[in-house]
């Protein structure tokens, strides 16, 4: 089964405790200045004719990395960010809880894998680490063995390591394994023997894309690599390739298998990520070039033709068949698809003879939810229903009954995910969670109907949140389309306009935001605030329709309903303009920068991490040619006009009150690159009349948030929170003006 990940917000866990909420009053957040830049940033007169539109881009210099005047500007910026929020107050007491709740749980248990034989490999993270170690076990109760330590590997830097995947080959005798450093995703894979620890000599750099595929003589497998360009080259992503690697020989010598040069014959494309993987289930190699569309481009062919001199691929799955995920058995297809049914369904049809068009329907289209997913075990075929993307129910399907099993579950769930180890084995496993309850994992036993609870983490308790409720409402857009909006806050809010509201969102790829526990950012619930996750267009709560409606020449569906959402918090009367702050990350980036410049004044503090806020420049950064499925190229017209309508650094005006914004980069950034959000910060303070703070800083020794240490993950959320609740008014979190005016 192909993987299928959905986009959570992962913050750390923090908490922190009062007995009495702080009153704020209705006026606006007292602002001091921040000490003015030392040197502007670079600027040209570059003008460009794109889609018959002069487009000014007076920040084009910044895009030169290695400009030594661009990375003083950089080096500056960031200095006077960093000054700025280590001196708001209550910043420093943030950091501390995180600490202190940390040490709440003894054990993190995360990145589980599991195979056939009930061997367990699994990261694990103490208060006292940094990062998660691998770890081994014979069964659920079996006693664990630490295999790896990721602080032990050195390049001889001040560099620092985290495992960013482990995948086990059929029967868990060794493991192939990727660290990436200083938050890069940049991979280098490691092989173990699993029995003595025993690591081999071989070390395979450049692996970003997809874990490896082990094949069944256990001693080699399938990798993709990238070509040996740096981080800030755009075309590093370009031609990658997969081959296969057997245990202790000499990469450079590593045959490549499946690539654009291998297989001319297949239409590969520059920007496309080829994939191989073997299914030990099915018998099959599946072959893959992928990008962000979900609809899968797939080929198939028989395992010992890995042994031939080419691979004769033949055809599975176009784009056009609308296949966004599957699951194969001996014989069958099991297929997750929108085709003609917007809240998703799943088809079965032949493996050896695949007929999409006429494929049965085993689980239909529901009207009132759709289908977010699904696993086969020896014990049937079990499914979860989402609705608006913040209930999820577990089902059974019965092909003996009208109607499938609804299965009880220990307690209401905001999300389910589902895991088996496939149709011939009995497990399910479904960890459920919520807004206001932590995730527990749970054996699921079909015979008796019951739930065992298998968590692996140490269990925390946060009484501190026990009175916290939860409201899900719809809010109308400025289309009249209704947009769901979760609201998380402390019972008894009064409803005065003085509450400090942080709202949260995304709003691409189809990616929903369901609902999750994260003791860190409810310390904005604690402060007396209301965190508000606004369910926009472009993401997945409703279907794939939904996604959709926010995508390319739809896009300004997405930040539209985030600014009705906002609308609707000031006209319940939760909250007033000066009290609002918006937050989210990567291509959330258009989401805030886009609400932020159209509706200026109705929000006290944006803060945009590592976000695209550049999107039409978007294609000549490393990432950006796999999202033109997503956001569209500058080579089509109506895409290039859609590319500059969501573009907020083109949408900058000068003389313009803008919030109180807070932008952030990591040079080393594979997904974002950090020139997008340096062009919007510089035009932005240029631009602002509003005299209120724009800060922009910079990670040096961080990427795209994915795959930093514990300390790092505390830091960046202690600055958005302390900003924002600056910005809204918090008492504790005015910084005193001689600290930030002082030069």
């Amino acid at each position: 089964m192909t993987d299928r990940t959905m986009l959570l917000g992962r913050f750390s866990a923090i908490l922190l405790f009062s007995s009495l909420l702080p009153v704020f009053s209705a006026s606006s957040a007292t602002a001091p200045p921040v000490r003015p830049p030392v040197a502007q940033a670079p600027q040209s007169k570059t003008v460009e004719t794109l889609c018959g539109q002069q487009i000014a881009d007076p920040y084009r210099p910044l895009e030169n990395l290695q400009d030594p005047v661009v990375k003083q500007w950089f080096r500056q910026e960031s200095d006077r960010a960093r000054a700025a929020l280590d001196a708001i107050p209550g910043r420093s007491g943030l950091i501390g809880k995180m600490n202190e709740f940390d040490r709440r749980r003894p054990a993190k248990v995360f990145d589980l894998s599991i195979t056939d034989n009930d061997r367990y490999f699994y990261l694990k993270q103490t208060p006292a680490d940094e990062t998660g170690r691998l770890f081994f076990r014979k069964g659920f109760r079996g006693s664990e063995r630490e295999l790896f330590n990721p602080s032990t590997f050195t390049d001889g830097k001040e560099t620092s390591y985290v495992i960013s995947s482990v995948t086990p080959n059929i029967d868990g005798t060794k493991i192939a394994l990727t660290l990436s450093a200083n938050g890069s995703e940049n991979s280098v894979l490691l092989v173990m023997e699993v029995k003595n620890g025993l690591i081999y000599p071989e070390r395979i750099d450049r692996c970003w894309f997809a874990s490896p595929s082990w094949l069944p003589d256990g001693e080699s497998f399938l990798y993709n690599r990238m070509n040996p360009a740096s981080l800030h080259d755009k075309n590093r992503e370009k031609d990658s390739r997969i081959f296969l690697h057997r245990i202790g020989k000499e990469p450079s010598t590593d045959r490549e298998i499946f690539s654009r040069f291998t297989n001319p014959e297949l239409g590969i494309r520059p920007e496309d990520i080829p994939a191989v993987h073997y299914d030990h289930k099915s018998g099959r190699l599946y072959a893959f070039t992928e990008n962000v569309d979900p609809r899968l481009n797939a080929w198939y062919a028989p395992l010992e033709t890995v042994s031939a001199g080419s691979i004769r691929w033949k055809r599975l799955f176009r784009p056009e068949d609308e296949v966004y995920d599957f699951t194969a058995t001996k014989s069958e297809l099991y297929l997750y698809t929108p085709k003609n049914a917007p809240r998703y369904r799943l088809l079965k049809t032949s493996l050896d003879n695949p007929d999409i068009g006429h494929a049965e329907t085993v689980i239909a289209e529901r009207s009132d939810a759709s289908l977010s997913g699904f696993a086969l075990t020896s014990k049937g075929l079990f499914y979860t229903l989402s609705f608006n993307g913040v209930k999820e129910e577990l089902y059974r399907k019965e092909e003996s009954r009208a109607s499938d099993e609804r299965i009880a579950l220990p307690y209401d769930a905001g999300t389910i995910s589902l895991g088996s180890k496939g149709f011939d084995k009995p497990e399910l496993w479904t960890v459920i969670g919520g807004w206001n309850h932590d995730f527990h994992r749970f054996r699921y036993e079909a015979g008796s109907r019951s739930f065992r609870d298998e968590t692996l983490s140490s269990l925390a308790e946060y009484p501190e949140y026990q009175d916290l409720t939860v409201d899900e409402v719809m809010v109308p857009s400025h289309d009249g389309v209704q947009v769901p909006l979760s609201l998380i806050h402390r019972k008894g809010v009064a409803k005065d306009g003085t509450i400090p509201v942080l709202i949260y969102g995304y709003g691409a790829y189809g990616n929903s935001i369901t609902p999750f526990f994260s003791p860190a950012l409810l310390l904005w619930t604690w402060k007396g605030g209301m965190l508000a996750v606004a369910h926009v267009r472009g993401g997945g709560e409703l279907g794939d329709a939904w996604h959709k409606a926010g995508m390319k020449a739809s896009k300004p569906n997405t930040w539209k309903d985030l600014i009705a959402c906002a609308e609707y918090l000031v006209r319940e009367r939760y909250t007033a303009p000066q009290h609002i702050a918006i937050n989210a990350a990567s291509a959330g980036g258009i989401l805030i920068g886009r609400a932020m410049t159209e509706r200026p004044d109705l929000f006290a503090a944006a803060m945009p991490q590592v976000g695209v806020l550049n999107a039409l420049r978007g294609e000549e950064s490393p990432n950006g040619p796999v999202n033109v499925p997503e956001f569209g190229t500058v080579r089509n017209p109506s895409e290039c006009r859609a590319l500059i309508e969501m573009d907020a650094y083109l949408h900058l005006k000068k003389g313009v009150s803008y919030p109180a914004t807070l932008v952030t980069a990591g040079m080393n950034d594979p997904r974002v690159i950090a020139w997008e959000p340096a062009k919007f910060a510089a035009r932005l303070q240029s631009s602002t009349s509003s005299g209120k703070p724009v800060l922009f800083f910079t990670d040096y020794k961080a990427g795209h948030g994915i795959g930093d240490q514990k300390s790092k993950q505390f830091e960046s959320l202690a600055d958005i929170l302390s900003f924002g609740l600056w910005q809204t008014g918090h008492p504790e979190f005015q910084p005193p003006v001689s600290i930030l005016t002082r030069p």
